[in-house]
Formats: structure tokens, C-alpha cells, sequence
């Protein structure tokens, strides 16, 4: 086998790689004498068919089998002997016309992982913002459960619905004068006001009392989940059979008792903590941003054009998805077209984060333990159906990238603790707006930072609050990229090239049930 660098620029490598046909044949013939005990064919008694007709039998598929084996070795040795650490898979070229007998040349082309220097990270500083939970908060957040559980009562007879009252209805939705399957209800309670119904329903109903009937006209929202209502004008006969006012919702005992608690003062406990919980997270979210502004203010590397792509892909079709459910995606869509050259910052901003992160929790023993990868599959696999659960483990387990894909976002956060540890770090306390005021911040880079990198860190933060706290980095792997696997090569192998590997037939996630069509919103 011959390797030979033809390229070598900046994190872009090229190799001409030729695997003589005669180590292909010995494979070949390995292979035939391997399967021909076990081949069957009349005339011949058991294992004792000639090689030649084995050869004539399955000769081009285990050519294919033994191609697929060198290139794969190939690749390893390349990956190993050049010491490389490829930031995506390899991708492989089988030169045109190539045919059996013939030495195979390959042209490979890859991008490597920068070498980075030990991230110093003994300078960082970090201002923690601590929020306390007031009894105020407590007492709102006791009065939205009750206001959750309220119970209606009968009004007194010639009452007329205002918003907040509870209707009994019996409803007959129409399409072009004809029922429709879903579209009917009997005795239905409705909360004018709530919005449980698609739009217009509720608010035609309100000034009606017990013993009305109104025909009302709606059109159902264009992304309702039944095909045949998406957009379509209907009309709904609608009988009020009574009208019902708002109970007055009692703080007591027996308001937490209804929720399976022993008292008022549980029920208060529990949702103290879920508020301390939640400033905790932001607090998280505040810290992290500082400490990751700090980081890419400090560190400026090349980064791999393939990997800044892909991450720019993710975010793109975030942000195309979001202006599709704006009011005028057009103009939305517009927009993001504008700042498509800040989005792809971010994309060089995550990415060069991510691999910083990766290298300093390298260097510092960070590790996600056997344990924590069980807990993360077991998690990942509830998502499928449960006939799928086994084959998504089997996946996972047997693919290093998927695995690593999994692994990500948790050794990412263990890396982020770490690193708040090392952190000298000064706490103050502030509001909730102030806290959330410090997430959003437009300053986000600190001086040092090239206007660059100052403006993606801005756009980066605006990105984020669309989301959940979604971790900024791009993923990256636990430990250094191993030698990818190249796939195997098409039938027709003029052109065999590599692929991330992928299951037989990857897992569908757990479908929807499917709804019925009605008036009540999807």
C-alpha cells in the first residue's frame, strides 16, 4: 500500500492512496476458501465445491466485501501513521473506471482538528448573581395554582357570559353546510377566554345566556393538525345550555390537599424550591455566557470549515423554522437573509468554542463515567417507540459518533463546572430582571474581544433567548476524534465515498396520536 500527501493547507490535508490489486485478490481468495465449506450446489456433496465455481458464484461481492475491507484499513493507517485527528469523516474517491484486477487508487481529502495550546485558565473571573426567593413570589405562585383549580358555580338565570365565565355547550361544526367528523360536542365545558378552542370560537359566544343558540363562522388555523380543516371556513351551531361563574379560589389546606399535600405550608415549601430551582438555572445561564465570552475573547484559532458548516446548517434551519411561524414569514425570512453572515460567525464562534472546551476538559480529566453514558442512552431511548428501544441502544453502542453525539452536551456542562471551580468568583445579589437583564446583555464580549467576535457573541445571546437554555459551543467530542470509519463503497464503485455511519433503519421517535378533528385547539 502506497500513501502520499498531496495537499496540505491550513486544517485541509489531500493523500493519494494506492492498495495494490494483489492484496486485493489475497483477500478475495481468503474469503473464497473461508465460505466454500459452506457452500451448497447440486452435484457437489457438502463442502466440496470447487473454488472456481465459488469464485464464478460470489466472486463480485466478495471483491466488494474485500474492497470495502482495504479502503477501511487504509484509512486507518493514513489516520494513524500521519498522527492525524479529522475533524469530520474522511471523504474517499475511487478513481474513475477503476475495475477488478486493477490497483485501486483512492484520493482522500480531509480536515484536521487545530492544535491547540493549553487554554490558561488560572485569570478568570466570573461575577455570580444570586437571586432570593421572596414570599411575595411564593404568594403568586400559590394564587396561579388556585387559579388553576377553580371551580365554576351556576349563575343566576338571565345571566350573560362575560370573559372568564364557563359555558355548557352542545356545538355541530359544518364544512359547506355538511358535518364533520370530530366537529360536534355535547355538554362541553368551555372557559371563555382560555383560548382551549381554535380562534373566534370563544369570543362569539360571549353575551349569551342559558337557552341560546348562535350560529358562528370560524376558520380554522392554517397548521391545524387535521389536513382537511387546515385553513377551511366552518360554521358551528352552537345551544348554551348554561352559563357558570368563577368560584372564588380559597389559599388553605384544602387547596393543597386537593393536590395530594397535607397543607397550605407543604404546597408553599415545594413551590419555593421549584423558584429557587429556576433562578438557580439562570444564574447557570448568566455565569456560563460570562465564562464562555471570556474564553473565545481569549482565544482566537483556526477552526474546521466542515464542522463550521454543519453547525451553521443547524442553526440555519432553526431559524428558517422560526420564520415560518411568524406573521409574514416572507418578510421574516428576509430578514434572517440579511444577517446570514453574523449567523455563520456564530456558527465559527460555537465551533471554536467547543473544541476549546474539549481540549481543556482533555487536559484536566474531565471524563463522563460509564454510569452517566448508561443514564444518557437509557433517557435518549425513551424517545422511540418501545419495539425501536433495543436497536437505538444497539446503535449507539456500536456507533463511536452517535455515542459521541449523546456524550456531548453533559461532558460540555462538566466542563463549564469545572471550570466555575478554577473561577475566582464574586457573588451579588439582584432581581430576577436584573439576572434575566444579564442573560440578554448586548455587551456580551469584554473589550479585548475584535468587533467580530464581539458582534456574534451579541447575535449569539439574541439566538439563544429564542431557545431554552441551549448550550452555546457547538458539541464537542469527549476525547479526541478517533480515526472515522469510511463507508462502504456503492455498487458501482467508480466513486466510493464517505458517509456518516447511520443505522439500517434508524428509529422512528414516538409518534403523535392522531387527532381527531374538532373545535378544540390542537
Amino acid at each position: 500500500m502506497q500513501i502520499a500527501e498531496t495537499a496540505s493547507e491550513g486544517l485541509k490535508r489531500a493523500y493519494a492512496v494506492t492498495i495494490p490489486a494483489k492484496e486485493i485478490s489475497a483477500r478475495v481468495e481468503g474469503e473464497v476458501r473461508k465460505i466454500a465449506p459452506q457452500v451448497r450446489m447440486p452435484g457437489f456433496r457438502p463442502g466440496k465445491v470447487p473454488a472456481n465455481l465459488v469464485r464464478k458464484m460470489h466472486g463480485a461481492a466478495l471483491h466488494q466485501d474485500a474492497l470495502n475491507t482495504a479502503i477501511r484499513e487504509a484509512m486507518d493507517k493514513l489516520v494513524r501513521d500521519n498522527k492525524l485527528r479529522p475533524a469530520m469523516q474522511p471523504e474517499v474517491e475511487l478513481g474513475d473506471g477503476y475495475k477488478e484486477g486493477q490497483d485501486a487508487k483512492l484520493a482522500v481529502s480531509l480536515e484536521v482538528l487545530p492544535d491547540i495550546a493549553s487554554p490558561d485558565i488560572s485569570g478568570l473571573r466570573l461575577e455570580k448573581l444570586t437571586v432570593p426567593v421572596s414570599e411575595v413570589e411564593v404568594d403568586e405562585a400559590v394564587q396561579r395554582i388556585a387559579s388553576g383549580q377553580k371551580s365554576f358555580v351556576a349563575a343566576k338565570k338571565g345571566k350573560k357570559a362575560e370573559t372568564g365565565d364557563q359555558l355548557v355547550i352542545d356545538f355541530l361544526g359544518k364544512l359547506d353546510g355538511e358535518p364533520f367528523e370530530g366537529g360536534a360536542g355535547t355538554d362541553t365545558p368551555l372557559e371563555l377566554g382560555a383560548g382551549r378552542f381554535i380562534p373566534g370560537f370563544e369570543e362569539q359566544l360571549v353575551g349569551l345566556q342559558a337557552g341560546d343558540d348562535k350560529t358562528i363562522t370560524v376558520t380554522f388555523p392554517a397548521d391545524y393538525p387535521a389536513g382537511n380543516l387546515k385553513g377551511r371556513e366552518a360554521t358551528f351551531d352552537v345551544s348554551v345550555k348554561e352559563v357558570k361563574i368563577a368560584g372564588e379560589a380559597k389559599l388553605d389546606d384544602d387547596l393543597a390537599k386537593s393536590l395530594g399535600l397535607e397543607s397550605l405550608e407543604q404546597l408553599r415549601g415545594l413551590l419555593k424550591g421549584q423558584l429557587e430551582q429556576e433562578t438557580a438555572g439562570l444564574t447557570r445561564t448568566q455565569m456560563k455566557r460570562a465564562l464562555l465570552d471570556q474564553l473565545a475573547a481569549d482565544h482566537d484559532f483556526e477552526v474546521p470549515p466542515s464542522m463550521v458548516e454543519a453547525e451553521f446548517e443547524q442553526i440555519w434551519q432553526q431559524l428558517l423554522a422560526e420564520a415560518d411561524n411568524e406573521d409574514d414569514p416572507a418578510a421574516a425570512r428576509a430578514e434572517i437573509e440579511r444577517e446570514k453572515d453574523d449567523y455563520r460567525a456564530i456558527a465559527v464562534r460555537r465551533v471554536r468554542l467547543g473544541l476549546l472546551l474539549s481540549e481543556i476538559g482533555q487536559a484536566n480529566g474531565v471524563q463522563v463515567s460509564p454510569q452517566e453514558m448508561e443514564m444518557l442512552i437509557t433517557q435518549a431511548a425513551r424517545q422511540y417507540r418501545e419495539e425501536d428501544r433495543d436497536r437505538f441502544v444497539q446503535f449507539i453502542r456500536s456507533n463511536a459518533l452517535a455515542a459521541a453525539q449523546l456524550r456531548a452536551p453533559l461532558y460540555e456542562d462538566k466542563v463549564v463546572d469545572f471550570l466555575f471551580d478554577k473561577a475566582e468568583v464574586s457573588e451579588r445579589e439582584a432581581t430576577r430582571d436584573e439576572l434575566q437583564a444579564a442573560i440578554e446583555a448586548e455587551e456580551a464580549a469584554p473589550p479585548p474581544a475584535k468587533p467580530a467576535a464581539k458582534k456574534a457573541a451579541v447575535k449569539e445571546k439574541k439566538l439563544a433567548a429564542k431557545k431554552s437554555d441551549k448550550a452555546e459551543p457547538a458539541a464537542a467530542p469527549a476525547t479526541k476524534p478517533a480515526a472515522k470509519k469510511v463507508a462502504e463503497p456503492a455498487a458501482k464503485p467508480a466513486k466510493a465515498e464517505t458517509a456518516k455511519p447511520k443505522p439500517a433503519a434508524r428509529p422512528a421517535k414516538e409518534a403523535a396520536p392522531t387527532k381527531r378533528a374538532s373545535a378544540k385547539k390542537a
